[in-house]
């Protein structure tokens, strides 16, 4: 999404292999990946100086060797979209590594070793009544994503299915939310195992997220994301639109894992674990999102939006306008329309950027 909140929409069509795919996205969003790479802080400041260190390179090999053979054509697209924008490598491995890398950084003062300064937090609401099926999703980044995002449309190789992808710029397709002709969509938020829960150079999440965009059923979704061994753990909203499903699977290390099927009732996550036990950092700002919420009233499409767009809450507010973390979108996926309704600005307001068919 533009500084101006325009979204841009890229359709690469159907790629002969990943890295065909990569390389498209990274020539056509060249200049927007090269722009994130010169001020993504944590890039420069964290990733970068840690990768010039001898704690570096056995945790980078072993990072890059589980999920090269697990995934070799995700692996490819990664490397293609190196290729195309001009961008060094090393730079898009460590944006993709990200949460898998921060825990290993030594930081002064703080023993869960997590980056200083939050770089995503996301706030979902999830309702399956008989009126109602719907996820709404705030997808929160860091200032430097702003002006840092795009859609990707693309079609397998096979050419029997294609998928649509909110992308972070350099990444892979998509570590915030997407869905595809499947009937499958996903919401993602991320949660904070303290160090002794994460797994050294074991599978990263943004690899089994853009696995998640290839799931020909909610049961294949399942198997997806609960099967490989993660180094981090992560909150995963998965919508079956043919069978008018919702469900929150929260994942660990050592193939964790735990299901809490939406309905009737409201079901807010944040970004702390709500039923899978797992030792975490307790967050403040995802506490109080999360007490903000279980004050409101929603069983509707717009009580849904308006509590996305909550700023009650002067230091903690749902709705995020900086100054390190911004709401970058609200999405809000209608299982009975069978829609994607991609929002800017605050939700409450109902500006829609894109109304995209599902089906």
């Amino acid at each position: 999404m533009g500084a101006d909140g325009e979204l841009d929409v890229f359709d690469a069509g159907r790629c002969a292999d990943g890295y065909a795919l990569g390389l498209a996205v990274g020539r056509r969003f060249a200049n927007v990946i090269r722009s994130r790479m010169r001020q993504d802080l944590v890039l420069r400041d964290q990733l970068l100086p840690f990768a010039s260190t001898a704690k570096a390179p056995p945790l980078l090999a072993a990072l890059q060797a589980a999920n090269r053979e697990r995934y070799p054509r995700y692996w490819d697209e990664l490397v293609g979209t190196a290729d195309g924008s001009g961008v060094p490598l090393l730079h898009v491995i460590l944006l993709n590594f990200r949460k898998e890398i921060l825990p290993f950084i030594p930081k002064q003062g703080d023993g869960h070793g997590r980056e200083e300064e939050p770089d995503g937090d996301c706030s979902d609401v999830l309702i399956v009544s008989d009126s109602t099926a719907i996820a709404a999703h705030n997808e929160d980044g860091n200032v430097a994503l702003l002006g840092h995002t795009y859609l990707v449309r693309a079609t397998l190789p096979d050419g029997l299915s294609s998928f649509t992808a909110y992308t972070y710029a350099g990444e892979l397709p998509s570590c915030a939310f997407g869905f595809n002709s499947n009937g499958v969509a996903f919401t993602l938020d991320s949660v904070p195992p303290v160090n002794d829960e994460i797994v050294a150079g074991a599978i990263a999440r943004n690899f089994v997220s853009r696995d998640l965009l290839e799931a020909k059923n909610l049961d294949d979704a399942m198997r997806r994301i609960c099967s490989p061994g993660v180094s981090v753990g992560h909150s995963y909203n998965l919508m079956d639109v043919r069978g008018r499903r919702i469900v929150n699977v929260e994942t660990a290390s050592g193939n964790r894992f735990a299901v809490h099927e939406a309905g009737a009732t409201p079901f807010f996550h944040a970004n702390m674990y709500r039923h899978l036990q797992v030792k975490q950092v307790q967050d403040e700002n995802s506490i109080s999102r999360e007490k903000r919420a279980a004050q409101c009233s929603v069983d509707s499409k717009e009580t849904a939006l308006s509590l996305l767009g909550d700023t009650a809450d002067d230091k903690y507010p749902i709705y995020m306008t900086g100054p390190t973390l911004h709401t970058l979108c609200t999405v809000l996926v209608d299982l009975d329309k069978e829609t994607v309704t991609i929002y800017k600005g605050n939700p409450k307001n109902g500006e829609m950027a894109l109304v995209l068919p599902m089906l």
